[in-house]
């Protein structure tokens, strides 16, 4: 009984956040028919000084950290972040009745890093006397952006393939198109490579990958952090609640969709977060073995990997993939992966007092 109401307790408490806050009242104004709205072009500029301040704070942690004691670490939270993408996109984007760009879109979500999650790992981890690197917050972007553009760029492919049209070559020699090819069709070498290529080059080109990338090499190879802790620092809370706004009343208006795979999507919300953390768990290990990496360091990196994006993520997967289903990557991700991995935790710190 004291587990239970440990569990309620933490999923009410994350409840009163202000990101789940804003969200449910965004559900709740839209269930009652409010007129309340936000203009599109107050929204895409939330969203551009949002991704800017992301990029921008985790370049900075970049700048002031130890390159050489980063490098290991950064790269398998890279790998991690397109593993889980991988995983999701053979898995939950598989599911019969689930649309396969909402599932890569979910998948997305989860193989990128929760701000606030991290921050609550932290939080315990200080509370407990466990020491971690100070460039663990530089890790962000390597697993965020991997995943992110992976997903993406998958959903970009799939799509690409859904409306590639089949040629037959008559027995005159002429070539005719005979409709749309099956989403599973071939493609040639030469076709993947381009299409890849091309896919990935609009990708950075958008405009929310092209914030968090702007946004990281300024923190790297400029001096920001006046105009950052002046102007972005103050403004990001409050910028981030209008969103949420935004995102809950777009979950309830597209709510219809995801009663139809419910079973799916709270399957994945329960059980990835902790899938994920152990593979985060396992990349960590790898590190310390062949670094150092602190016991808390491997940790943190399993909640980063059991964490998922309620910050960078959805404004990047509205404005990269607008034919996505917000109510299932954002009700997911946000709704059952938040509380689940933040809950995690303890299980990760008890793993690193085994296994280190």
């Amino acid at each position: 009984m004291d587990i239970l109401a440990t569990i309620a307790s933490t999923v009410f408490e994350q409840m009163q956040k202000p990101t789940l806050a804003f969200l449910i009242m965004g559900v709740l104004l839209a269930a009652l028919r409010s007129k309340f709205e936000i203009p599109e072009p107050v929204y895409k500029f939330i969203v551009i000084l949002l991704l800017l301040k992301v990029g921008m704070g985790a370049g900075i942690s970049i700048r002031d950290a130890d390159l050489l004691s980063l490098i290991v670490p950064a790269l398998g939270a890279a790998f991690v972040g397109i593993a889980i993408v991988l995983i999701g996109s053979r898995t939950l984007a598989r599911w019969q009745g689930v649309s396969h760009i909402d599932g890569l879109a979910t998948t997305g979500l989860f193989g990128a890093v929760s701000a606030s999650t991290l921050a609550a790992g932290m939080a315990i981890l200080d509370e407990s006397g466990v020491a971690y690197e100070g460039f663990i917050g530089a890790l962000y972007p390597f697993m965020d952006i991997a995943a992110l553009v992976t997903a993406i760029a998958l959903a970009k492919v799939s799509a690409a393939r859904q409306q590639t049209t089949s040629i037959t070559i008559n027995a005159d020699g002429t070539v005719a198109a005979s409709g749309p090819a099956r989403a599973n069709a071939p493609l040639s070498v030469g076709d993947n490579g381009s299409m890849v290529r091309g896919i990935l080059i609009d990708t950075y080109r958008s405009p929310a990958i092209s914030a968090l990338v702007a946004g990281l090499a300024l923190g790297v190879f400029a001096q920001p952090d006046a105009v950052f802790k002046s102007f972005y620092e103050p403004l990001f809370r409050g910028l981030l609640s209008i969103l949420m706004l935004i995102m809950g009343m777009e979950a309830w208006s597209l709510l219809s969709e995801l009663r139809k795979v419910a079973l799916a999507y709270i399957l994945y919300g329960l059980t990835a977060p902790i899938i994920h953390g152990l593979l985060g768990f396992g990349v960590g290990l790898i590190a310390h073995e062949l670094t150092g990496f602190s016991a808390g360091g491997v940790i943190l990196l399993a909640v980063m990997a059991a964490s998922s994006s309620d910050i960078s993520g959805p404004p990047t997967m509205r404005a990269a993939l607008p034919e996505a289903s917000s109510s299932a990557y954002v009700g997911t991700s946000t709704g059952l992966g938040t509380p689940v991995a933040i809950l995690s935790i303890p299980l990760f710190i008890a793993l690193a007092e085994v296994f280190i």
